[in-house]
């Protein structure tokens, strides 16, 4: 069954999973936790203030992983934020990558480690921007710059509800262990390189990634873990050069060997044809289920930010949930041949080439969806393809009755007065988590601390938080760390 606060609060309490039935005890503490965000004597909207004031200045400075664009200068401002609100800080660091900013602050003995990240997406294309992306600008309530949402307001939001409970406090409810990286947008390739050698370091008893928001009911959002990923690049070489269309009936064409080699790949029902694609599927459990049953539905609001009248397969509800976060996927990020500019080019396209992602469930590896790929292209015929790697990632998924999520579950629930809404796995994919979970161990997920929501316009002109969402960070927060250190 699904709890909620009250429930926990009162009685020992079973979740339901495949084949058995685990028991557990919420501690009988909620009843604190439920009054803790008052005890801060500073005012909500003052410290929403301060973290605006450390939004703006972290979103001034560019920090584009992608382009190598100010990472340096970015780090060395991350480090000096954690110092000024007293973290022990060390950089973790190797040749040719930007550096994992570490720092550690003592407090109570529960032990909690934090994940964000400096860098940001691309500004591209500038000329969509209503106002410079590096050059953060409040209009109606909002305030836009690139990593805004994507990750810098959750540092912010962070920072701020520590330094507010440290100026309040004592002593700091729980001990903080952080680590912010300088790669996530373009795949974390040396998290694991990096971390491997301070992994002792990172030990804690929980971990909170990069962070959710509240839904627009005001219940709070927890993610419980993202697919893995194989990001690919396939390409054909036809001819040595392009030719004149006119010799289209004699010269082998680029554009049409790769799109008769991607058609093999999934069919018009939308299941992969790679053989054994599904095999390492593992089903979602019945906790998992129930969760997804219990969250709100965006159906509506989904159509009218991509402009459709319906959903893929006239999916909506339960099944759009289910399929959305349940189902591995073969997707075409980028198509490119010939010529592709204004009017019209008669030509014979000599190159081919296509991005493709695809996400992964649980159980499904990289490795093993690279090596059916291969081998599927080769027993249709298309030896020719090259095919290039420019990313994987392992899915990771925190169980819903593992202790830390239930007790970080009843303490947002505490919080906001109303059942959480629990994502089992997002679309999306988070790559240190396969590294953390083999080096750290830690059990982690996603919790309403990061001012996001759903048109925040992460990785996309324009990107913004809501200046409301910054208040209710710092507040749960500020909530949160108390709660853990009960």
């Amino acid at each position: 069954m699904y709890l909620t606060a009250g429930q926990a609060a009162r009685a020992t309490y079973t979740v339901a999973t495949p084949g058995n039935r685990v028991v557990y005890r919420e501690p009988r503490k909620l009843k604190g936790a439920r009054t803790m965000a008052k005890t801060l004597r500073t005012d909500a909207n003052t410290l929403a203030g301060e973290a605006r004031a450390l939004l703006e200045r972290l979103c001034r400075q560019p920090s584009v992983a992608a382009q190598g664009l100010g990472i340096g200068a970015m780090a060395d401002l991350v480090e000096g934020l954690l110092a000024e609100t007293g973290f022990r800080t060390q950089r973790f660091a190797i040749a040719d990558a930007p550096p994992i900013v570490f720092g550690e602050l003592a407090g109570g003995p529960f032990t909690v480690l934090l994940y964000d990240h400096y860098d940001v997406q691309p500004a591209e294309p500038l000329e969509l921007w209503e106002s410079p992306p590096f050059a953060p600008e409040v209009r109606d309530g909002k305030l836009y710059g690139r990593g805004t949402s994507d990750d810098k307001g959750e540092i912010a939001t962070r920072l701020t509800a520590i330094r507010a409970l440290r100026a309040e406090l004592s002593e700091l409810p729980i001990t903080i262990k952080w680590i912010i990286e300088g790669e996530e947008e373009i795949g974390s390739p040396h998290f694991e390189e990096i971390i491997a050698p301070h992994a002792g370091k990172l030990a804690a008893d929980g971990c909170l990634w990069e962070g959710a928001g509240f839904e627009p009911d005001g219940r709070p959002a927890l993610v419980l873990g993202s697919k893995g990923l194989l990001y690919v690049q396939l390409d054909v070489q036809g001819i040595g050069m392009d030719a004149h269309s006119g010799a289209a009936p004699i010269l082998p064409s680029a554009a049409w060997r790769l799109v008769q080699a991607l058609a093999t790949l999934k069919g018009p029902d939308g299941r992969v044809r790679i053989p054994g694609f599904y095999d390492a599927v593992r089903a979602p459990t019945a906790a998992e289920l129930h969760a997804l049953r219990e969250q709100p539905e965006h159906d509506e609001i989904y159509k009218r930010i991509y402009g459709i009248e319906r959903f893929v397969d006239d999916l909506a509800g339960f099944e759009l949930r289910r399929r959305q976060a349940f189902t591995p996927t073969c997707n075409i990020a980028g198509l490119v041949s010939g010529y592709t500019g204004e009017g019209s080019k008669t030509v014979l396209p000599a190159r081919a080439s296509a991005k493709i992602d695809f996400r992964l469930v649980p159980d499904q590896r990289p490795d093993d969806i690279l090596a059916k790929l291969k081998a599927h292209l080769e027993a249709e015929g298309y030896t020719d393809i090259r095919v290039t790697v420019f990313g994987h990632a392992e899915p990771v998924v925190t169980p819903i009755e593992d202790a830390f999520a239930q007790r970080v579950l009843a303490i947002a629930e505490a919080f906001a007065g109303k059942p959480a809404s629990v994502g089992p796995i997002s679309g999306g994919t988070l790559p240190l988590l396969g590294a953390l979970r083999r080096h750290v161990g830690v059990p982690g997920l996603s919790a309403p601390g990061d001012p996001v929501y759903w048109a925040n316009g992460a990785h996309a002109p324009n990107e913004h938080v809501r200046l409301d969402d910054l208040r209710e960070a710092v507040r749960f927060n500020a909530h949160l760390f108390q709660a853990l250190g009960e």
